[in-house]
C-alpha cells in the first residue's frame, strides 16, 4: 500500500471522488486530512478549470487535502487518471497530518513524532508560465467563491 495526498477534485465531496471509492479502480482507504509541509501554488487553470499544484516549493500556501492509503491497482489508475507523467508528475512530498480518521492507528499512521508523513502527490512542472500569475489557493473546492466551475470529463 502507498500513501497518496489528494488536494483537488478527488477529495470527498468533490466531482471526481467517485473514482476513489470505485473498487473496480483498486482500493483507496481514507486515512485523514493533511496539508503540505512546504508551500506550493495551487491554481485553477485551463478551459476546464482544473486545480493544479505547481511544483514550485516555497511559493504559495500550505495546501490542504486528504491522505489515502491505496493499493498498486489504484495507484496505476491514478497515474492514468492524472495524465502522469505528462500533465502531472507523481512525486513524494512531506505532508503534515491535521487529523487522522482512526484514532487508534495514529502512531502507525503518523510515521513520526511530528505528525509528518511522506505521500505521493500529483503536482506539475509542465504548465504555461502565465499560470504562476493566477490566484493561489490553500484549499480547493469545485464550488468555491472563485466561481470557476470544474468541467467534468464526460462533459468535455
Amino acid at each position: 500500500m502507498a500513501r497518496v495526498f489528494v488536494y483537488g477534485t478527488l477529495k470527498r465531496g468533490q466531482p471526481n471522488y467517485k473514482y476513489m471509492i470505485n473498487t473496480a479502480n483498486g482500493l483507496a482507504k481514507f486515512q485523514g486530512r493533511g496539508r503540505t509541509v512546504e508551500k506550493y501554488p495551487l491554481v485553477i487553470a485551463g478551459k476546464y478549470n482544473i486545480p493544479y499544484m505547481l511544483n514550485i516549493p516555497g511559493t504559495g500556501h500550505h495546501v490542504a487535502g486528504e491522505i489515502y492509503s491505496v493499493d498498486d491497482q489504484m495507484l496505476q489508475f491514478l497515474d492514468e487518471f492524472e495524465g502522469c507523467p505528462d500533465m502531472y508528475q507523481r512525486t513524494l512530498k512531506r505532508i503534515e497530518v491535521v487529523e487522522w480518521e482512526e484514532k487508534g492507528s495514529a502512531g502507525e499512521a503518523r510515521g513520526s513524532a511530528e505528525g509528518i508523513v511522506e505521500c505521493f502527490v500529483y503536482s506539475t512542472t509542465t504548465y504555461p508560465p502565465e499560470w504562476v500569475g493566477l490566484p493561489y489557493y490553500d484549499n480547493y473546492d469545485s464550488s468555491g467563491k472563485h466561481g470557476l466551475s470544474y468541467v467534468l470529463r464526460e462533459s468535455r
